[in-house]
């Protein structure tokens, strides 16, 4: 099942929907305090945090924590990343206007409405059908046009639309899939949190050269378990 927005990807994001001036100074400090502060340097990418209203992608009970430091539930046992390790994962693959983005772990839809003012075209791969519906619902009513959503297993990535220019995983593998690796292109990037859940977990940068694969372990985390399908 592909979930798919429709529109141009070459059209940039919409303004923000209108909303409190507590949600917008809340997100100026969080780009501030939990963002800079704690050394993200990209322009375009503090820009793009401070854009996207991170309360539309969380149950509306939870809306006056959208902008505090840390995870937060958006049900079936899954959450919403930590701002900081959203800006840093999107930070680390050195994003370019043109790129084409495969992401596993479509969540809520808040990094993929990140990537959405960075690149050209994102495509999401969600395993819990519920969380894509939703994501969709989410990411078309706020008009996020350069993005698709796919409910499937995220080991398989999407392999139809590949070579990807970059691949964001945010869901932890044991081992990075080897067909995620065939997916992303010669000089491309992959940034994945590898490890087991309860064990320690890495999130890890690799580069695909010609003939080779370069590995560099970035940042300690903790993320969900990324799940096969009828896994």
């Amino acid at each position: 099942m592909v979930l798919s927005l429709g529109g141009s990807p070459s059209h940039p994001p919409p303004a923000p929907p209108a909303e409190e001036p507590v949600f917008e100074a809340a997100r100026a400090r969080m780009v501030r305090d939990q963002l800079v502060s704690r050394g993200i340097r990209d322009a375009r990418v503090l820009a793009a945090l401070g854009r996207v209203p991170r309360q539309e992608f969380l149950p509306k009970p939870l809306w006056a924590e959208a902008y505090e430091d840390g995870p937060l539930p958006i049900g079936h046992g899954q959450t919403i990343s930590q701002p900081y390790v959203v800006a840093f994962m999107t930070e680390a693959l050195v994003l370019r206007p043109r790129d084409r983005v495969l992401e596993i772990g479509t969540g809520s839809g808040y990094q993929a409405a990140v990537l959405a003012w960075l690149v050209a075209e994102i495509y999401s791969v969600e395993l819990l059908e519920p969380l894509a519906r939703r994501a969709e619902a989410t990411l078309q009513r706020l008009g996020y046009a350069n993005v698709k959503v796919r409910a499937g297993d995220g080991y398989l990535g999407w392999p139809e639309a590949a070579p990807f220019d970059a691949i964001i995983v945010t869901c932890a593998p044991d081992q990075v899939p080897e067909a995620l690796v065939d997916q992303l292109k010669v000089g491309g990037r992959m940034i994945v949190p590898v490890g087991s859940q309860g064990a320690a977990q890495e999130l890890v940068l690799l580069r695909k050269q010609p003939g080779r694969l370069e590995r560099q372990a970035v940042l300690p985390v903790r993320f969900v378990p990324m799940v096969k399908s009828g896994g």
